[in-house]
């Protein structure tokens, strides 16, 4: 039950890269988080994609756009590995719907937060990290 939101200021990103972003990120996060590609997961991956009125994002330096990628995941569900490979693929998934080269990179930004096991809730229940890990091996995972 990821969760991605990306932020950016408005008219960054391409007009092509703006119409698929969103479900671009799911699936990058799916991949990293190691769900099973089927139709309950993809439905639980939501993707947000704010964008900022223009004026609203700057740095002290200039005033080129910067993305914000945030990431909520239930704790335990991204290793090391898998949280590296998912920002590096996360970046250039969004460097590319901005039109940008690899060497823009660090205007793209990658929080990854975990969900405490517990403090996650969905359908009125809540929802523990174990019990997604049986969804993914059992029939509704099928």
């Amino acid at each position: 039950m990821p969760m991605i939101r990306l932020t950016v200021p408005s008219g960054a990103l391409t007009e092509e890269g703006r119409a698929s972003v969103q479900r671009d990120l799911a699936a990058v996060l799916l991949r990293w988080e190691g769900a099973p590609d089927t139709a309950f997961f993809r439905a639980q991956a939501w993707s947000y994609l704010a964008e900022l009125p223009e004026g609203a994002q700057t740095t002290a330096e200039d005033d080129a756009p910067r993305f914000l990628v945030e990431v909520t995941v239930p704790q335990g569900a991204l290793s090391e590995r898998r949280k590296a490979g998912l920002v590096e693929e996360a970046t250039k998934t969004v460097l590319g719907a901005a039109g940008l080269s690899p060497d823009e990179a660090l205007r793209v930004w990658v929080l990854v937060h975990e969900q405490a096991d517990g403090t996650w809730g969905a359908g009125g229940s809540v929802v523990r990290y174990a019990d997604l890990v049986a969804l993914a091996k059992g029939p509704a995972g099928a």
